[in-house]
């Protein structure tokens, strides 16, 4: 779509005009208690903070207030490939699940301002449980389920909450994960505990109680249901905090992001609307997993503010049962738009690379993808604008923000895309590149990506109990900005071009390269399925770098053949100055459950320096496979 047909200029620049008042009008979507005093309030907090004087509650915005116009739509539909379950939960019976659950809690001594973690897998449930937290003001923090023991204490250490709810296990692939023992381990570990455990037990595998302390989840809500209790919304203050959400760290204390009640509804909803670009009643599907933030702002709370239904899927892209299951989905429920990470699409690309699976299915209903949280290399985007023939946006935001930085917004018109690059900075950020002295560089210049203070509403007010821990790790850098971490460079049409993460710069022989733009160049190879690149340390040159590659299904070459057309293909493409001697095939990429590739760990091991295994891997024995392919080229792997 051409750019005069996009309101975004429009709209950015009236933004630009009048912040507050542009946030005040956002805020007219959302059902206050009690309105803001003051929409930005620049003394209070350590930037900031938004609707000062507010009193609201996300609970009734995201469920209560869609009863009475959408009570019998389906709010939530529960997709279990891996159980062969399917579930539709209608708005009316959503509040109802919520409140009931909300009303146990209480019992539990559970009240406003307590924490609560959620230590659960991609079952209605969870979603019962966060909604639940928010009804009553309590504030809940959710651990990717099946994280190991050692990082879920940390994370109860640093939350301290009075209540935990679990269930008995979690279904990874053909895998059941059991839960249970990892949190009995997690309490026995942690210096804090808990006062008590609500516990799920799912068909699957059922687990012991620990007597007195231990409540079955399902006899518990059975009672209050007998007895009808039911906990009604408690006012909050809009500056109050929704949840914490520990960023996954593998050294450390967490970090543990703050999202305040208000900012982060108007927020939400903005972007539902105007970036996705979707209506209420649609159906939005976030292929993600609700421990993390992709989860909590698109499967739970932004589709339900939005009064959309939001699709829980409990499965994988490619292997619950084959790389049709995302077309699956979509067919049978009618999926408007999907956001899930590039991995996915690379991972379906690398099974289906011809996309054959797709011909079963009816996509009529589906308009958009859109891609976030890892780089979408340009070879994948294309290759998924091909087969769907919709749009397919790739856009930037981080666990701190809470929502999109920046993106194509589907909603106020979509601007030309220019494939590598999630396009432009959405109405609340700034974004500047900067140079390691603190100055702006010229367009086209690589640089740290930075977003000018004050942060919008949704994004972080600070860390968990640790106000100068946040200063120090994003504001202290470059004052007067937050510091993404993120590099990249801005274009002289305003795109921002996001490479990498800071530490993913290499420098060989005083040249900065990007390691994102030479996976560029590798992923644009036909045989290549996903690739990986990171600066291995050089006696001469400081820093080298190394590709890995993963090839496509049915490929028949050599893999040494390909593997010397890679390196002249980045030679070409970037030049000698970038060193690049060393391609490696390997099966598969060290991940992240959710989806992100672990270069640092994979540089550790290639410097022979020392490492561990990150909590978030998805499978630790692929490191052992890198290592491998390293030592077979005489690297210390």
């Amino acid at each position: 779509m051409p750019s005069t047909q996009s309101r975004y200029h429009e709209v950015y620049a009236g933004w630009m005009a009048d912040p507050a008042g542009f946030w005040e009008r956002a805020a007219r979507e959302i059902d206050w208690i009690r309105p803001a005093e003051t929409v930005f309030d620049r003394d209070a907090g350590i930037y900031g903070r938004w609707f000062v004087g507010a009193e609201c509650n996300t609970c009734y915005n995201a469920v209560d207030r869609h009863v009475a116009t959408r009570g019998g739509q389906a709010a939530i539909i529960y997709d279990s490939p891996v159980t062969g379950t399917k579930r539709s939960i209608t708005y009316a019976e959503l509040r109802d699940e919520v409140a009931t659950l909300a009303a146990v809690l209480q019992d539990m001594g559970v009240t406003k301002g307590d924490r609560v973690v959620i230590y659960m897998p991609m079952i209605p449930e969870t979603s019962f449980a966060m909604l639940a937290c928010a009804r009553i003001g309590a504030i809940h923090s959710v651990v990717f389920g099946g994280f190991a023991a050692k990082e879920l204490a940390t994370r109860i250490d640093d939350a301290k909450p009075k209540v935990i709810l679990s269930a008995s296990c979690g279904i990874e692939g053909a895998r059941v994960i059991p839960y249970k023992p990892l949190l009995d381990e997690a309490i026995a570990l942690s210096s804090f505990k808990p006062e008590a455990c609500l516990v799920f037990q799912r068909p699957q595998l059922a687990c012991a109680l620990v007597e007195g302390r231990d409540r079955d989840w399902a006899d518990a809500v059975a009672e209050a249901k007998v007895e009808d209790r039911r906990a009604e919304c408690v006012p909050v203050a809009a500056t109050d905090p929704l949840y914490v959400l520990y960023t996954s760290g593998t050294t450390g204390i967490p970090k543990g992001v703050v999202r305040d009640n208000g900012g982060h509804m108007v927020a939400l909803k903005w972007s539902m609307e105007h970036f996705f670009g979707v209506k209420p009643g649609e159906v939005f599907w976030a292929a993600s997993d609700v421990g993390w933030v992709v989860g909590h702002s698109y499967i739970v709370y932004g589709p339900l503010l939005h009064g959309c239904t939001a699709v829980l899927y409990e499965g994988k892209p490619v292997g619950t049962p084959d790389a049709g299951a995302y077309w699956r989905v979509i067919s049978d429920h009618g999926v408007v738009t999907l956001f899930t990470a590039p991995t996915a699409f690379r991972a379906i690309k690398k099974e289906d690379p011809k996309a054959e699976l797709l011909r079963k299915y009816d996509l009529s209903s589906f308009r958009a993808l859109f891609l976030a949280g890892e780089r979408a290399d340009p070879d994948t985007v294309k290759w998924a604008e091909d087969i769907l023939q919709v749009p397919v946006i790739d856009h930037w935001w981080q666990t701190e923000t809470g929502w999109p930085v920046a993106g194509n917004p589907l909603g106020l018109g979509a601007l030309p895309v220019k494939h590598g690059s999630p396009t432009v900075p959405m109405p609340g950020y700034v974004l500047e590149v900067l140079d390691e002295g603190g100055k702006p560089v010229a367009p086209n210049t690589m640089g740290a990506i930075v977003i000018k203070l004050p942060l919008p509403p949704g994004a972080l007010p600070t860390l968990w109990q640790a106000d100068e821990r946040f200063r120090e790790s994003y504001l202290s850098v470059y004052p007067g900005y937050y510091n993404t971490s993120d590099a990249g460079y801005l274009d002289e049409d305003g795109y921002i071009w996001v490479m990498g993460r800071t530490d993913d710069i290499i420098n060989v022989a005083g040249h900065r390269l990007s390691t994102g733009g030479m996976e560029e160049v590798l992923a644009s190879h036909p045989a290549v399925a996903e690739c990986a690149v990171i600066g291995v340390k050089d006696a001469l040159k400081g820093e080298v770098p190394c590709g890995f590659v993963v090839l496509k299904s049915g490929i028949d070459r050599p893999p040494e053949t390909i593997e010397a057309e890679l390196v002249a293909l980045v030679r070409d493409r970037i030049g000698p100055v970038a060193a690049f001697k060393l391609a490696i095939t390997v099966a598969r990429l060290p991940k992240t459950r959710s989806g992100k590739i672990l270069r640092g760990t994979m540089k550790k091991i290639a410097d022979g320096d020392t490492w561990s295994t990150p909590a978030t891997i998805d499978d630790p024995m692929i490191l052992s496979e890198i290592g491998d392919a390293l030592r077979a080229r005489g690297l210390p792997g």
